[in-house]
């Protein structure tokens, strides 16, 4: 991908697999992203479109079977010193999506806040732990003496600012966000959002964010990749996407967002999505730039009708 800045985390060609032979099944393939210092990327698809899978590569959680993943330009999906190994552990953290199943039920908060601390010694002195993570629960919204409590007794909102509030003691470059507010309230979600920006706007950290929801990264996210059964078929700036939204399936994810307008709301047009309507025997598909910063997964035919559409707007 062409940008003249330096990727903080580049993927290419990235293609991920389970099993082997005939039971082998592709989960992810030749995806290609960068992620820059202090941007928002959102991964968006459906349930099942690889998405988590993406995510969980970065973290080193599960292998590669093509491809590199590039963090600070050294690669990460492959054999790393154990030295190497940690440093990339500490500066790529996670945000999980389910804030009751991510937590230890018998750990204090304390605890939880305290052990990436304790398992990378980046305190000088008890008091200077315990000033950390005082300091990082106040800046999550909650309250020292909540430090002394357990998980179950706290709501799915708190909980989540609790996960948070463990991945940044970290101090890390780049969050992995796998739908961190898909588990909570509607009249949370906002809060956390929020919260996020917050961090990104002081430390210049860098998110993956994965969703399924279209209308929910629209807030948050710098740039947009869309992906559907393991393939990225659409990247482009946030404002681009939305205005100019060209793959079909990217399309249909924006015609599922609801509106809240019950006459503009029957005025919708339903947009539907199958592979079978690209036609890629003869003329292989590529994941092209058509314009600067937006790329799509597309034969030449489609690129022709593309950049028509794009030169109609």
């Amino acid at each position: 991908m062409t940008n003249e800045r330096t990727p903080l985390l580049a993927a290419k060609h990235l293609e991920i697999a389970f099993g082997q032979g005939k039971r082998e099944f592709v989960a992810v393939k030749d995806a290609n992203f960068d992620i820059y210092r202090g941007e928002t990327l959102a991964l968006v698809g459906e349930s099942g479109s690889g998405k988590t899978t993406i995510g969980r590569a970065i973290l080193g959680v599960i292998p590669t079977k093509k491809g590199t993943i590039a963090f600070h330009e050294q690669l990460i999906n492959q054999h790393l010193a154990i030295d190497a190994q940690r440093e990339v552990m500490r500066k790529i953290q996670m945000i999980f999506q389910d804030p009751a199943a991510s937590l230890n039920e018998r750990a204090t908060i304390e605890y939880i806040i305290s052990e990436g601390l304790l398992n990378f010694h980046l305190f000088h002195s008890e008091q200077d732990r315990r000033d950390q993570v005082e300091q990082m629960i106040k800046a999550v919204g909650l309250l020292p003496e909540h430090l002394y409590r357990y998980p179950h007794e706290f709501s799915g909102g708190q909980r989540q600012r609790i996960g948070i509030a463990r991945a940044l003691i970290m101090r890390p470059e780049l969050v992995v966000a796998d739908e961190p507010i898909s588990a909570l309230d509607v009249s949370i979600r906002a809060q956390i959002l929020n919260l996020l920006r917050q961090f990104q706007q002081e430390s210049q950290l860098s998110y993956l964010f994965i969703a399924h929801d279209l209308s929910v990264v629209r807030f948050i996210a710098d740039r947009v990749a869309v992906i559907h059964n393991g393939r990225i078929l659409e990247l482009a700036p946030t404002a681009e996407l939305f205005t100019h939204p060209l793959h079909l399936y990217t399309q249909s994810l924006l015609a599922a967002i609801p509106i809240p307008d019950p006459q503009l709301a029957r005025q919708k047009q339903l947009v539907t999505y199958h592979e079978s309507v690209h036609d890629y025997t003869t003329d292989p598909a590529q994941f092209v730039e058509l314009v600067p910063g937006h790329f799509i997964y597309a034969n030449q035919s489609e690129l022709v009708t593309y950049r028509q559409q794009l030169s109609m707007t």
